[in-house]
C-alpha cells in the first residue's frame, strides 16, 4: 500500500489544495451527536436540525438574527480593568480577565446594541456565556443601566437576553450589588412606559434570575433552557425529594406559569415584533416607538 501513501495521496492533496477544505466542515450536536454541516448549523443560528437543540449563541450573532437586515449599532461599555478586592483563586482575577478577553475578543459578559425591529426602536442587552460563564459583575451592572438609559432616550423597547451562572464571585459583595442596580435599570424603562421583554437563554441561574431576568412584561424562553436560582442537586438535598426529570427547563416553567412562551430561534424575531406592536400601539394606530 506504500504507492498509495507515497504517490496517490500527495497528488490528490495537490489537486484539492488545503484552502479548498474547511477546517470545521462538520459540527457534532452536543445533545444528539448528529453530525451537522457547519454552514447549515450557522444559518440556523446554532440550532440542531435533527433534535432541535439550541446551543449558546454569541451576542453578535443574536443581534444579526433579531435586528432588521442585521443592521445595528453597538453601545460601548466602560470596561474597567481594576481589581479592588485583589482577588485570587487558582489565578489572579486580573490575569483571568486578560486571558478571557484575549480568548473571546470581548471586554466582558454583556454586549449592548440598538437598532430597528419591524421598524421600531429596540435596545438589546445580550449576555455572552463564553465570558466567565456570563457572570454578572460591575461592568455588567453598568451595561444594564446604560441599556436602560439608551432605551429611555430613544423611546425604545428593551430586550435582555440573560445566559449566566449568576454573580461573579471574584468581585464579592460588589457583584451582589449589581442585583439592585439591575432592578433600578429596569424601573427606569418601566417608569417611561416602555416595554421590557426578557428572552431567557440557557442557562439563566443565580443572581441573574433573582433580579432583572424575572421582571419582564413578557418572558420568552428558548427550548430546553435551564432557568432557576439554585442548582438541581442543591434543591434535592434541601427538600430531600426526587425532582421531575424536566425540572427547571423552559417547558416546565411554562407549564407552571413562570414563563409566558417557549419560542425557537427561527420564530423569535417575528414573535418579538408582534409583541412590540401589541404592547406599544396607541389609539391612533401608530406604534409609540416607531422611527420618526
Amino acid at each position: 500500500m506504500n504507492w498509495i501513501t507515497n504517490s496517490v495521496l500527495p497528488k490528490i492533496k495537490a489537486w484539492v489544495g488545503d484552502s479548498d477544505v474547511p477546517d470545521h466542515l462538520w459540527i457534532k450536536c452536543p445533545a444528539c451527536d448528529q453530525m451537522l454541516f457547519h454552514t447549515d448549523y450557522k444559518a440556523s443560528y446554532n440550532c440542531c436540525s435533527t433534535c432541535g437543540h439550541h446551543a449558546s449563541l454569541p451576542p453578535e450573532q443574536r443581534f444579526e438574527m433579531l435586528f432588521d437586515n442585521g443592521q445595528y449599532e453597538i453601545i460601548d461599555i466602560d470596561a474597567r480593568k481594576d481589581d479592588p478586592l485583589k482577588f485570587k483563586d487558582s489565578k489572579r482575577y486580573t490575569d483571568r480577565l486578560k486571558a478571557t478577553r484575549a480568548k473571546t475578543g470581548t471586554q466582558d459578559a454583556l454586549a449592548i446594541a440598538s437598532g430597528m425591529m419591524g421598524g421600531m426602536n429596540v435596545v438589546i442587552a445580550a449576555f455572552d456565556f463564553r465570558f466567565m460563564g456570563g457572570s454578572m459583575g460591575r461592568i455588567v451592572g453598568d451595561g444594564l443601566l446604560a441599556a436602560a438609559e439608551q432605551a429611555v432616550q430613544k423611546k425604545a423597547c428593551l430586550i435582555t437576553v440573560p445566559s449566566s451562572g449568576g454573580a461573579r464571585m471574584q468581585e464579592g459583595i460588589l457583584s451582589l450589588m449589581q442585583l439592585p442596580r439591575s432592578i433600578i435599570a429596569i424601573e427606569k424603562v418601566k417608569s417611561a412606559g416602555l416595554p421590557y421583554i426578557v428572552l431567557l437563554a440557557h442557562p439563566t441561574t443565580g443572581g441573574v434570575t433573582a433580579s432583572f431576568a424575572m421582571l419582564g412584561d413578557i418572558h420568552m424562553a428558548e427550548p430546553g433552557a435551564i432557568i432557576g436560582f439554585a442548582g438541581r442537586r442543591v434543591i434535592e438535598e434541601t427538600v430531600r425529594e426526587k425532582l421531575p426529570d424536566d425540572f427547571q427547563t423552559a417547558e416546565y416553567l411554562k407549564d407552571h406559569g413562570m414563563v409566558d412562551m417557549v419560542t425557537p430561534r427561527g420564530a423569535q424575531r417575528d414573535t418579538l415584533i408582534s409583541l412590540f406592536q401589541m404592547l406599544t400601539y396607541s389609539r391612533t394606530g401608530k406604534p409609540d416607538i416607531a422611527a420618526e
